[in-house]
């Protein structure tokens, strides 16, 4: 997945270096690896503003400023509270997008909420998008497969924005007289 998860930060690196937009993360689960990944790249500072790594409830409140009163509703493993790390993030430190993270990647659960469960969120504090991941592939298989997903589901939602170009718009065309 290191070769997969390159290939997806260059595809963020064109898009966001092109346009001058810029992201941050805040992370949970994933603990760095998907600041990690784009940082991977030459040319990431123009565009990476900085991330956090909010592992704990007390984090969460203090850093991204999530209201202790939603994580004890809805737990801090759940599609609300990355919604708000994305909101966070993104106020945090200035940035148009953000991508959030987090789950229980294991050993340790809660009731109710399975080992495997991760929740990622990305978009601008406007337009956010979250997806659920489930399953328990072992500790170090969930949090590869997170920060995986989290990057998939970045490009695919910038895409929408930064379309590639269709085969008709590289075609050369005829100069008006």
């Amino acid at each position: 997945m290191e070769f997969e998860n390159k290939v997806l930060s260059k595809e963020i690196l064109y898009k966001l270096y092109e346009s001058g937009k810029t992201i941050s993360t805040a992370e949970s689960c994933t603990s760095g690896r998907i600041a990690e990944v784009l940082t991977s790249v030459p040319g990431a500072s123009m565009y990476y503003k900085g991330g956090t790594i909010c592992y704990s409830n007390e984090a969460k409140i203090n850093i991204l400023g999530i209201d202790a009163d939603l994580i004890a509703e809805k737990n801090a493993v759940s599609e609300e509270v990355a919604i708000e790390m994305v909101k966070g993030a993104s106020k945090l430190l200035n940035s148009d997008y953000a991508i959030a993270t987090t789950g229980f990647a294991g050993p340790g659960a809660d009731p109710g909420i399975p080992v495997g469960t991760i929740w990622i969120a990305c978009g601008t504090k406007d337009d956010i998008r979250t997806m659920k991941i489930e399953g328990d592939d072992g500790r170090e298989e969930n949090l590869k497969n997170a920060t995986h997903k989290a990057l998939q589901f970045f490009v695919e939602y910038i895409k929408e924005f930064f379309p590639e170009p269709s085969d008709m718009d590289s075609v050369p065309r005829p100069e008006a007289k």
